[in-house]
């Protein structure tokens, strides 16, 4: 192959004569053509000493050859590459481990579908709890508020009737006190 500069230019290449195998065949979707064989062979009025001559003044026809020779059938079987192909492959490809992964593939896909939709059913559960838990948590926080209040209260009414009571009745509220000491005050 030679290279000037950036370029590469490709040499001709010449067509083969591959063997025929038995065995499975899938006609290929598109037709690309067949692809001739190598060069006819000279005939057999045209051989010295039993090798053929491929010299000009050989033949009749000229050095080249004409298209007719290389595309009859006359000389060496035209191979179709696709065919050919075709055959390699299926002669050489076990679909039995393809289709294992891709049964095991498709297990586990399902597998990880329930998984998620089983997370995804898991976390709207926990989503509806701390929503549950966030209302009894504001209610018992309401409650509490209203505890305190009322608490408050009760001390206010307490703290009044035992300033009446003390007005009242100096003597016997102070022996009450010392009698039942208050409670310190938190």
């Amino acid at each position: 192959m030679a290279t000037h500069g950036f370029y590469h230019y490709p040499q001709a290449s010449y067509p083969i004569n591959m063997p025929q195998k038995p065995g499975y065949y899938y006609p290929p979707q598109h037709s690309y053509g067949r692809v001739s064989a190598s060069p006819p062979e000279a005939p057999d009025s045209v051989t010295t000493s039993g090798v053929p001559s491929y010299e000009p003044s050989a033949t009749s026809s000229n050095y080249a050859g004409s298209a007719s020779d290389y595309e009859s059938t006359s000389g060496a079987a035209s191979v179709d590459l696709l065919e050919y192909m075709g055959n390699r492959l299926n002669g050489s490809f076990d679909p039995m481990p393809l289709d294992r992964s891709l049964a095991k593939q498709a297990q586990t896909s399902g597998e990880l579908n329930a998984k998620h939709r089983e997370l995804l059913e898991l976390q709207a559960r926990a989503q509806r709890r701390l929503a549950s838990t966030r209302t009894n948590f504001a209610e018992g926080m309401r409650m509490s508020k209203e505890v305190q209040k009322d608490l408050q209260w009760t001390q206010k009414r307490v703290d009044s009737l035992n300033d009446r009571a003390a007005r009242k009745y100096p003597e016997q509220f102070k022996s009450a006190q010392q009698k039942y000491p208050a409670f310190a005050d938190y």
